[in-house]
């Protein structure tokens, strides 16, 4: 099948060449990200393969179903970018990558735990400097502290049995409990409960109606004094203003992010040489206790290797039986 692959990165293109030589698709690569004005690019291409931060709104949908694409294969877990009423609507379809590495993403969550913790990229600028003070430096033993982990799906699974090598106690919330890591000895409880007692709390679960904003002046208000948050799935989770106001009363003692809202204009490109046009994030810029990683979580060889082998995957089953197990169905 021919596909048009928009938002292209050159770390991906070896992968997906790799793979790509057992499965025989036409692919042609877009350094463009999908948008309404790019949509034409996909002229002749009846499938379009799309990133995190790439434009699938209804008016897009729109302009790819008059150019004749009739399957979008995301190569992400996540798929809140795709207006799916609109791909309904117009009889297309969507395929999904839902899990490639979760140890990627779940140890690269228990890093900026460390990070946080211990200070190291502090003491890493210090040390270069020749300033070997250790004022300011003082972090926790994790042995013995509690985590929250929000959302026990393949990720939070790995997140949570890593923290449980650390000597944590794990509380966990999800609509649905994994009775083996319940087995393993994390204590499921409600949200509120998760919220109060935790040192450390992670978030691991999807963007939905439901979680928008989940973390919020009202959650905030409900954790323990001081409290680490961590948000590598969702940046739509958290109300970033919100967690500003937490860390600048000190509420909330840190906090680290891969994702955020508003990461679509900042994220995988290169704006060093230019003003921060983006007030909210450069305000967290400023705060010696927030460490934000430009949504680097996943990215692993293994990882990228499993988002190559799936996504073409779910294309060939497409193109040969019109079905697939990672189709999204609509809500």
């Amino acid at each position: 099948m021919k596909i048009a692959f928009f938002g292209t990165h050159k770390f991906e293109q070896p992968f997906f060449d790799d793979y790509n030589c057992k499965k025989g698709h036409e692919i042609t690569y877009l350094e463009a990200h999908l948008s309404v004005e790019s949509a034409a690019l996909a002229e002749g291409y009846p499938c379009v393969c799309v990133f995190v931060n790439d434009t699938v709104d209804a008016a897009v949908v729109s302009k790819l179903a008059e150019q004749g694409v009739t399957l979008i294969a995301a190569r992400s877990a996540g798929f809140n970018h795709i207006d799916l009423e609109a791909v309904s609507r117009h009889g297309m379809r969507v395929v999904r990558v839902p899990a490639y590495s979760p140890y990627a993403v779940a140890e690269h969550a228990v890093a900026m735990i460390l990070t946080l913790n211990r200070k190291t990229h502090r003491a890493y600028n210090r040390v270069r400097e020749g300033n070997f003070s250790l004022d300011g430096l003082l972090g926790f033993d994790l042995r013995g502290k509690t985590v929250g982990v929000v959302g026990t799906g393949k990720i939070g699974i790995v997140f949570a049995r890593i923290l449980m090598g650390f000597g944590c106690e794990i509380l966990a919330c999800d609509l649905i409990p994994n009775w083996e890591l319940k087995e393993q000895g994390a204590h499921y409880v409600p949200i509120d409960e998760l919220l109060r007692k935790s040192d450390i709390i992670s978030l691991h679960c999807p963007l939905l109606a439901a979680t928008h904003h989940m973390v919020n002046e009202g959650s905030l208000a409900r954790m323990k004094k001081g409290a680490m948050l961590i948000n590598t799935s969702r940046g739509g989770l958290v109300d970033t203003p919100a967690v500003i106001e937490a860390l600048k009363s000190g509420q909330l003692g840190a906090l680290g992010l891969d994702v955020y809202e508003e990461e679509a204009d900042l994220f995988f490109e290169d704006h060093s040489t230019q003003v921060m046009q983006d007030d909210v994030f450069a305000r967290l810029l400023t705060f010696p206790n927030v460490l934000i990683t430009g949504h680097q979580a996943f990215f692993t060889e293994e990882a990228l290797r499993g988002i190559a082998m799936t996504t073409l995957d779910n294309v060939s089953e497409m193109e040969r039986d019109g079905e697939c197990k990672n189709l999204v169905r609509s809500r």
